[in-house]
């Protein structure tokens, strides 16, 4: 790769933050998107809002499923604030409940992954995220 390469890569390098409890998940995560994105990965919703409020995040990987402060509330949490509004949110969850998977399916997110997550279906929706 050559010096200008190098800069357009990082020019067009998207952030990514990924919400979810389990650390496995997002070890998981971070093998898949890692070479490819910048990823900021954190294990509460209370960790997020303040990355949210020191950094600026292109797509938020988020589980359904958190204590405290679950991935509805947090979407929330990012739809009515102005500056984080637009932030595209991929769910990712474990939930088989139809109710939930229903509720997160029409919430307004991009997209909706059931967990065990395969790593072509994890990529494919984040490459859709960014397609102007």
């Amino acid at each position: 790769m050559h010096k200008i390469d190098i800069i357009f890569a990082m020019i067009d390098e998207k952030t990514i933050l990924a919400v979810d409890d389990m650390p496995e998940v997002l070890v998981t995560i971070n093998e898949i998107l890692g070479e490819e994105y910048d990823l900021r990965l954190v294990k509460s919703a209370a960790a997020a809002m303040t990355l949210l409020y020191n950094e600026k995040v292109d797509l938020i990987i988020l589980d359904i499923d958190m204590p405290v402060l679950s991935g509805f509330d947090f979407q929330e949490f990012v739809k009515h604030k102005e500056e984080t509004a637009n932030i595209p949110v991929l769910f990712i969850t474990s939930i088989t409940n139809p109710d939930l998977v229903s509720k997160a399916k029409t919430s307004g997110a991009m997209g909706f992954i059931s967990k065990p997550f395969n790593a072509d279906e994890l990529r494919l929706q984040v490459s859709q995220a960014f397609v102007v």
